[in-house]
């Protein structure tokens, strides 16, 4: 009969400890409520960035729209075709990875070139194998990507010569 209830009590405990686990897993809190760890951003771009996109928005014109922190995933998609694991895989390598800035056509907002502003961040080597692995897929997905090493001051002309030099085929 000890034994019998001994059993019972680690039974119990198993089953508290696999419901405490999937609660957990499910993101969800004390008394059933889902639990959102978050907090506001306080800004979308950097200083930097928001310098930048002024005379980039400048030097694209009216044609164009300037479109921040898009995340490679919407603009790369995984060929069919793949296995599952090959699909996850390369799925996995984009998800987490934005470009900085992204131009499209006004018209119809058809993607026409990326933007990466490159600051001194870029210098360590898991920043240079992201840059690389963006740099690689926007080749895969044949979109021009410009990248412009963050400075100062930028000026328009400078930026629509590179803009413009960037959209013409190789």
């Amino acid at each position: 009969m000890m034994w019998f209830f001994l059993v019972f009590l680690v039974l119990i405990a198993v089953a508290a400890s696999i419901l405490v686990f999937v609660l957990k897993a499910k993101n969800v809190g004390v008394g059933g409520k889902i639990s959102y760890p978050y907090e506001p951003t306080k800004l979308l771009f950097s200083a930097a960035e928001r310098s930048f996109l002024g005379v980039l928005d400048q030097a694209v014109g009216s044609d164009y729209r300037v479109l921040g922190k898009v995340r490679l995933a919407d603009l790369a998609k995984v060929k069919p075709g793949l296995s599952k694991a090959a699909r996850q895989g390369a799925l996995n390598r984009v998800s987490g990875k934005h470009l900085d800035f992204v131009v499209c056509k006004s018209s119809d907002l058809s993607i026409v070139c990326a933007v990466e502003l490159n600051d001194k961040s870029h210098a360590s080597q898991r920043a240079q194998a992201r840059d690389t692995l963006v740099t690689q897929v926007c080749r895969a997905i044949e979109l021009p990507l410009l990248a412009i090493p963050a400075k100062q001051a930028y000026s328009v002309d400078d930026l629509r010569e590179k803009f413009l030099a960037a959209l013409k085929p190789a």
